[in-house]
């Protein structure tokens, strides 16, 4: 442990050869040994002691709408790092919307990063976003260090972002395959939707059935049918429907490259639950029924679904309406994304380590962060301190967020995020922040 500024020790440290007893050494913001409990702590190094706390890699969730700049009302970059930040996340990857401008083009992309960049108290990326008439574009955000882009094959909500229609997908598609990029789709058929049936009101049973099942199957189906055809790269964003996975199993097994997540609201929450007239609950796709949510469970145990991720979507309350037709879709997590996370997962005998290889293993592989993901030598000393077996119950008066709705207001969980540190250096803990530290990152070359 020669190398070493600081040591973290615990009980329980979550690596990727297992959970074990350890004492991670950490010198210039990295990880430069992983050594036994009771190794020597060297002369000048800092101990840190969590007992039995577990020391986890830092979360990274690459489905963060910031809103930043445009529509700060709704969030920004200080207000969602922080909250990321005390919900045990070290890296964000924002989207393209719903700031103003969006980020469609290299110009649009600067705007953000400069907006984020004394804001951000964790390490932010950014996804750009693939428009009808932003081909030429694609490249020079490509090579500008966007993580991928992001598409809509339904309409998104904003008017400054449409929709691809499948020849507009195929254009993009073959684009982006053709520098090696990555399409992550929002995947709804639009014609399935004009199709459903449109009561609006606040009963949460008619805005379920105006987004049905078939609906997502359909565009995955052709957008696994474009993939294959262009061999491009592609992920599918907040799966819903089970009814999905055997299509996606199917194209593995032919050998598409196609990559998966869901949400903790759809693993967590169940449309039998939601009371009417609760649009805190609304988001696209929908919350589905609980035997639906089974099956997502049984796919992220077996691999056909990768990650976890939150796509917090916040909006101010006065866009939650109580009619699901017309209230904002979204769903705000960040804060409570691991909590929520690992209190259904050891509900149903699923370990931290599991909830660490969805949520920050193989989100940070998603966008090539070999830096992030794992507690390792060589990787950045991003962690969360986690107390997995305390409880508390959800106060939105307590949250980061700026907007305080939550849809797990009330709820007892289990996990309460001790502290978070970024680089070696701890952000929060008990509720107090440093100063931002965090980064601005790009895709590696």
């Amino acid at each position: 442990m020669s190398e070493a500024e600081l040591v973290l020790r615990s009980r329980r440290v979550i690596t990727p050869e297992g959970t074990r007893a350890a004492s991670v050494a950490v010198a210039a913001g990295k990880i430069t040994a992983v050594l036994p409990y009771d190794a020597e702590v060297p002369a000048g190094a800092r101990l840190e002691d969590f007992g039995d706390d577990v020391l986890l890699p830092g979360l990274v969730d690459t489905h963060v709408h910031v809103n930043d700049p445009g529509r700060t009302e709704w969030e920004g970059f200080w207000t969602a790092t922080r909250a990321a930040a005390a919900g045990g996340i070290t890296t964000l990857v924002d989207m393209p919307l719903n700031s103003l401008p969006p980020t469609t083009t290299v110009d649009s992309l600067r705007v953000k990063q400069d907006v984020a960049r004394d804001k951000a108290h964790i390490d932010v990326g950014f996804w750009g976003g693939a428009l009808p008439d932003n081909v030429k574009d694609l490249r020079p955000l490509h090579e500008a260090g966007v993580f991928g882009f992001k598409a809509f094959l339904s309409p998104s909500g904003v008017d400054e972002f449409p929709h691809l229609d499948q020849e507009q997908l195929a254009r993009s598609l073959a684009e982006i395959a053709g520098f090696g990029g990555l399409l992550i789709v929002h995947a709804e058929d639009p014609h399935h939707l004009a199709a459903a049936p449109q009561h609006g009101g606040p009963k949460y049973a008619h805005f379920l059935a105006s987004r049905p099942r078939d609906a997502e199957d359909t565009a995955i189906a052709g957008l696994i049918a474009q993939a294959k055809r262009l061999h491009a790269r592609v992920h599918v964003l907040h799966l819903s429907s089970s009814d999905a996975l055997p299509l996606i199993r199917e194209a593995r097994a032919e050998g598409v490259a196609i990559t998966v997540e869901t949400c903790p609201h759809y693993l967590t929450l169940t449309a039998e639950e939601v009371p009417d007239g609760a649009s805190e609950f609304k988001c696209c796709p929908p919350i589905r029924e609980a035997a639906n949510q089974d099956l997502l469970w049984e796919a992220l145990a077996d691999g056909t679904i990768d990650c976890v991720v939150t796509d917090h979507s916040p909006s101010t309350a006065d866009l939650k309406t109580d009619d699901f037709a017309t209230a904002w879709g979204g769903i705000s997590g960040l804060q409570l994304s691991l909590s929520a996370v690992w209190t259904e997962a050891r509900r149903r005998g699923h370990t931290l380590e599991d909830v660490v290889r969805w949520m920050s293993e193989r989100t940070a592989a998603l966008v090539g962060l070999d830096a992030k993901g794992a507690i390792a030598p060589g990787r950045d000393a991003d962690f969360a301190v986690l107390a997995p077996d305390a409880t508390f119950t959800v106060d939105p008066a307590e949250l980061q967020h700026r907007n305080r709705v939550t849809a797990y207001a009330g709820r007892t969980l289990h996990g309460v995020v001790r502290s978070t540190w970024l680089r070696g250096r701890r952000i929060v803990a008990d509720g107090e922040f440093t100063e931002p530290r965090g980064r601005l990152l790009t895709r590696h070359p």
